[in-house]
């Protein structure tokens, strides 16, 4: 019987076959972990429903979660993040359904939703929280059979702690990205350059030189204004916490409120998480030609509904570029519908950042079956031996080795008779 399936063309599947083994080189710390997991087979029987950015990295991740024995079903996280040559490979040479397509519509993106419900899973994996807000919203006859989930990112970890003071979570979910080897790195460098590669690819416009307003200070913000200052960029950030703004201005970047930064902006890139970081007020200073982009889950933290009603015209002058003309002739281009830039027009994170994000996911998901019914309710992190074992593995696999503590050294940090 063939392997179900909603994918765009499964003729796509021998070249996603082909850039899935090429990502799978910058990938040393998932393929040791799918070589345990295919000798101790520990999640053999499990039913697992993943919603996440279908890229060859999530393919790899995919293949390490069958090794381990699960019973998996994959769909996309978002409607333009999808790699549709890799959603076929995974159907054709893996025999994991899929349900996934670049460019879907949101009715469509919510089917997909549904259908990976459908396999009445015991684990979910979420890049975003919308499996989980499936299941409290609309499948409760699910949850009795729910070992629990985990997520990828910090946007899903916010919405499931709103979950959890509401009362709403009734099962214990893993915050992947709350992992220091998945935070610090994911965050910071897979997005920062996956980010700035987004942008070019969209517009093909010279960095340097220009003036670059990014949303926020966070791990992903952070990322995103230190490859663009790589890249030649007067960089100015925006923050609505003291502490992180501070850290900003000491890192040698601008710090202003974004009605003022983008009346000088070249290009405003927004991660933060929240909604309306670009709104209204912003778009009636921006200078003419300024190029917007969200490199955060959801699009709404640019206001598109008030950037449309501002506009006259609506022109697509390069693919994943609309360009809205306002009524005084301005004109504001907005990147890939204002979703994820770096995956809508580029590729996502280089493999070897997700490397670790994805070790993180086969380990939390091993981590539930193991502790099955000893975990609370709630959100939690991934336990922090696991988060340094993949940190050494991740060191081995470059060919980095690292001092030890002698046991003298080890006994100084645990007393404290000893002094001056």
């Amino acid at each position: 019987m063939s392997t179900q399936h909603d994918v765009k063309d499964l003729n796509l599947a021998e070249l996603g076959r082909k850039r899935m083994e090429w990502a799978e080189q910058e990938m040393p710390v998932l393929r040791l972990i799918r070589e345990r997991f295919a000798r101790e087979k520990p999640l053999e029987g499990i039913r697992l429903s993943a919603c996440l950015h279908v890229t060859t990295e999530t393919g790899n991740l995919m293949r390490t979660l069958v090794a381990g024995g699960a019973d998996v079903v994959l769909c996309g996280s978002n409607p333009l993040s999808t790699q549709d040559d890799l959603a076929a490979a995974l159907v054709v040479y893996d025999n994991v359904p899929v349900y996934a397509i670049k460019g879907e519509s949101n009715e469509v993106y919510y089917q997909h939703i549904k259908a990976a419900l459908d396999h009445n899973p015991q684990i979910t994996m979420d890049d975003g929280a919308d499996l989980v807000s499936g299941l409290l919203n609309q499948r409760t006859d699910l949850l009795k059979d729910i070992y629990g989930s985990t997520e990828e990112t910090t946007t899903g970890v916010i919405r499931l702690r709103a979950m959890a003071n509401d009362g709403l979570l009734t099962f214990p979910v893993i915050a992947v990205n709350d992992s220091d080897t998945k935070h610090l790195f994911d965050n910071r460098y897979g997005t920062g350059q996956s980010t700035i590669d987004g942008v070019i690819r969209a517009t093909n416009v010279l960095l340097a030189g220009k003036t670059f307003v990014v949303g926020g200070y966070g791990y992903c913000s952070r990322g995103i204004a230190e490859r663009a200052r790589g890249m030649g960029s007067n960089v100015i950030v925006t923050e609505v916490d003291p502490v992180r703004a501070l850290e900003a201005a000491m890192d040698g970047f601008r710090v202003m409120p974004m009605v003022q930064a983008a009346a000088i902006a070249d290009f405003i890139v927004t991660a933060t998480g929240d909604k309306h970081v670009i709104k209204r007020d912003d778009f009636e200073v921006m200078k003419d030609g300024c190029i917007i982009a969200n490199s955060g889950h959801f699009n709404v933290e640019i206001d598109i509904p008030a950037l449309e009603s501002m506009s006259t015209e609506k022109r697509q002058p390069r693919t994943f570029i609309d360009q809205y003309v306002l009524k005084d002739g301005r004109k504001i281009n907005l990147l890939g519908e204002g979703r994820l830039i770096n995956l809508a027009s580029a590729e996502g994170h280089p493999s070897a950042v997700m490397d670790m994000s994805f070790a993180n996911q086969a380990l939390a998901s091993e981590f539930l079956v193991k502790n099955k019914d000893q975990i609370a309710a709630g959100v939690h992190a991934l336990p922090k031996e696991l988060d340094r074992e993949i940190a050494s593995l991740k060191l081995q696999a470059m060919g980095i080795t690292m001092d030890t503590l002698s046991a003298e050294q080890e006994h100084y940090l645990t007393s404290w008779q000893e002094g001056t």
